[in-house]
């Protein structure tokens, strides 16, 4: 398999997608809203990608909660935002954090029962006065702490539904004033010990996703996604992450180059996958044909996070725990 995760164009697997999956099998595919009509739609999409992709391939899906969300009602349920999150944990930590379980295990309970294994939450980003909303309310708090706390409340949820959760953007994306997706923020704040906490703190996550971000205090020049003094200094060495560490969207304007040689870069620079999003056939051709394969670490890494959801996978009722959610949150 190649080490890469890429998206696909529209909501049924076209049969030059197919073969390109056969010929040149990534390591997993992201679906978005362009790819989710409804539940009968998504079941038949995901059984041509299971046919398409390697056995032990990763499906992975946005599903945040709030504004971030791709199985959205009627068909799915609605989840709030992590804003709400963190302001019930100011007036009552232990509702909040039971809260932020019932979360992710709803969240995660939706993801299994549509076909993924992976969803690309939590957000473990502080809350910054004044920075670009692009991070907004998807932020739990401004408290650090708060946010290593219902961010690991939100994972294990996550994974008792049976989904394996990747925590983002590392090393910290609340500064920037700029939406990543547009151009490329630079955070110039000589202490980042605030933001690298709630990654620090949650470093046992399977997955953990880069932030497209240039930090002066790391790395001058290049942003987090292809920095080896920043993936290897302060993801791997400070944070202590040893999980699968993925790219953002190399389809993000933060970036400028071909998404293949994007890719090629963020792996010499010590990620374990690029995430391509776009879902457009020629740059997924060319993306796929240039990755590399997965590393032995790299495949180390994945088999760990599969063993990640074995360890914390349990049985529950999804309604009861939305009655008991709605309890909380009212």
């Amino acid at each position: 398999m190649k080490a890469a995760v890429v998206g696909i164009g529209g909501p049924s697997l076209q049969p030059e997608e197919a073969a390109l999956f056969r010929a040149f099998p990534p390591a997993g595919v992201i679906l978005f809203g362009r790819n989710v009509v409804d539940p009968s739609q998504l079941s038949r999409l995901m059984a041509d990608l299971r046919r398409a992709l390697p056995a032990d391939a990763v499906f992975m899906v946005d599903q945040e909660g709030g504004r971030v969300a791709r199985l959205r009602p009627p068909h799915w349920r609605a989840h709030p935002s992590a804003r709400v999150l963190g302001h019930l944990f100011d007036r009552e930590v232990g509702a909040a954090l039971r809260a932020a379980w019932l979360t992710g295990a709803l969240i995660g309970a939706d993801c299994l029962a549509a076909g993924f294994t992976a969803t690309a939450a939590p957000v473990l980003d502080l809350s910054i006065p004044g920075a670009h909303d692009v991070i907004g309310d998807r932020a739990l708090a401004e408290d650090p702490t708060a946010i290593a706390r219902l961010g690991r409340a939100l994972a294990a949820g996550i994974g008792a539904a049976g989904v394996q959760a990747v925590g983002k953007h590392a090393p910290g994306h609340g500064r920037a004033r700029v939406d990543s997706h547009l151009t490329l923020p630079r955070v110039e704040a000589n202490d980042l010990g605030a933001d690298i906490l709630p990654f620090a703190r949650n470093a046992d996550l399977p997955w953990m996703m880069t932030a497209h971000i240039v930090y002066p205090t790391f790395d001058p020049i290049l942003p987090a996604t292809l920095s080896p003094a920043v993936i290897g200094g302060i993801v791997r060495g400070r944070i202590g992450f040893k999980g699968v560490l993925v790219t953002d969207d190399l389809a993000m304007k933060a970036l400028s180059g071909e998404p293949a040689d994007l890719a090629v870069r963020a792996l010499a620079a010590g990620c374990d996958i690029a995430l391509y999003c776009s879902g457009e056939f020629s740059p997924n051709e060319a993306l796929l044909r240039t990755c590399p394969g997965l590393s032995a670490t790299t495949s180390r890494r994945l088999q760990t996070a599969r063993a990640w959801v074995a360890r914390q996978h349990r049985s529950f009722d999804p309604a009861v725990l939305a009655a008991e959610r709605d309890r909380l949150l009212a």
